[in-house]
């Protein structure tokens, strides 16, 4: 990838992320929520579709009291009804009247999908995209457009799918965001996709993923790598059904395996902070297996893998922990290793060099675990007291 790109984040938490099971956030758990984004450093923040629910009214009018530094807000919103011209349509009043600088409209890029959910006419779909897009640059707003189940509609008819990226584009839209909404792509047609529409467009090319077939993260990363220039996702990944493209692996990847800009600078240590911010917010548990950032993705348990890491991290971590802000953590069990227990408690109970006393400490936790004890979790707390 070309190292002098800078990746465009686009964060939809607080709209795409509460269509998930389980994931609630209150008008003050959305502000909160978007300050912590915005010291994060992500370009643009969705706050929610304002025709849909009072809340997300009320959050883009207290909203302006923050004192972003970073971060644009985003109004979402859909295209024009079928039959209403868009200075008439309620839902495109609703976005202008949230005073937003982005709104971001998502329509149909499928000819199917125009015909059997819509009952429009690939056409009059075109026409819908057009008018909706140029109504809100007319009216001074930024306009990112979301090509809904592109990937499908580019797989079934790539000429229409095209076509409805060029009438956004055409209308003024500056950035055209390829979503593979059902979350069933490969790696390999997003790359493909994405390198067609690079080539037939000129707007910046964005890509929004889900998470259905677990590839949300490669998708993106594919996409990015054929010329997308801007990756819609969420913290943790939340969203409807299996998720949104998880946000805190993608932009750890982007910088740390890619050597590409997309925080403001000297933030990506806040990544843990973030991730479990937005867990604590709403009330759910944290994943402890999540990469990067979850309390085991640093954490070494068999005695192997702990006596390599004393003599080098990298035999066993991939980047340095601290990087982003998570910790690095050594288990005490009956998979330990002299080196485990050494590591754990050898410098607090000046045991270090004492193979001995290590070898008994080990065999007594072997014991005790085969009695059905636990460990992992054990810390060595409490005053120094003489062996015996």
């Amino acid at each position: 990838m070309d190292k002098s790109r800078r990746i465009e984040i686009y964060d939809t938490t607080l709209r795409d992320g509460t269509q998930g099971e389980g994931f609630s956030l209150s008008l003050q758990d959305k502000l909160l929520v978007a300050q912590k984004l915005d010291d994060l450093g992500v370009d643009y923040i969705e706050g929610g579709f304002p025709i849909s629910n009072p809340k997300d009214v009320a959050f883009f009018q207290d909203v302006k009291k923050l004192k972003l530094k970073n971060a644009r807000i985003a109004a979402f919103g859909m295209t024009r009804r079928r039959g209403v011209r868009a200075d008439e349509d309620p839902g495109m009043r609703a976005l202008l009247e949230a005073e937003t600088p982005v709104v971001t409209l998502v329509g149909k890029s499928s000819e199917f999908q125009a015909k059997t959910v819509l009952g429009i006419s690939p056409e009059e779909n075109l026409q819908m995209i057009g008018d909706s897009v140029k109504h809100m640059r007319q009216a001074g707003r930024h306009v990112i457009w979301d090509a809904e189940h592109f990937f499908d509609a580019w797989r079934a008819n790539p000429e229409y799918a095209i076509r409805t990226l060029l009438a956004a584009q055409e209308g003024g839209a500056a950035v055209l965001v390829l979503c593979d909404t059902n979350g069933g792509s490969m790696p390999e047609l997003i790359a493909q996709a994405t390198a067609d529409v690079r080539k037939k467009t000129s707007a910046k090319i964005g890509i929004h993923t889900h998470n259905d077939a677990s590839v949300a993260v490669a998708n993106a990363v594919a996409s990015i790598a054929a010329g997308a220039d801007h990756a819609q996702g969420t913290i943790n990944g939340v969203g409807e059904r299996c998720g949104n493209m998880d946000l805190i692996p993608l932009i750890a990847n982007l910088q740390l395996k890619y050597n590409l800009d997309c925080l403001r600078p000297g933030t990506l240590q806040h990544l843990t902070e973030v991730s479990r911010y937005v867990y604590e917010i709403a009330n759910m548990n944290l994943v402890s297996g999540q990469p990067y950032v979850g309390s085991s993705a640093f954490a070494h348990k068999g005695g192997m893998h702990v006596h390599a890491v004393q003599k080098d991290v990298s035999t066993y971590e991939h980047v340095a922990p601290e990087t982003v802000g998570n910790t690095r953590r050594i288990l005490v069990s009956e998979l330990s290793g002299v080196s485990n227990i050494a590591t754990k408690a050898g410098k607090k109970f000046n045991i270090e060099d004492d193979k001995t006393t290590l070898r008994k400490v080990l065999e007594r936790v072997q014991t005790l675990e085969n009695e059905g004890y636990q460990f992992e979790a054990a810390d060595c707390r409490g005053k120094h007291q003489d062996r015996r």
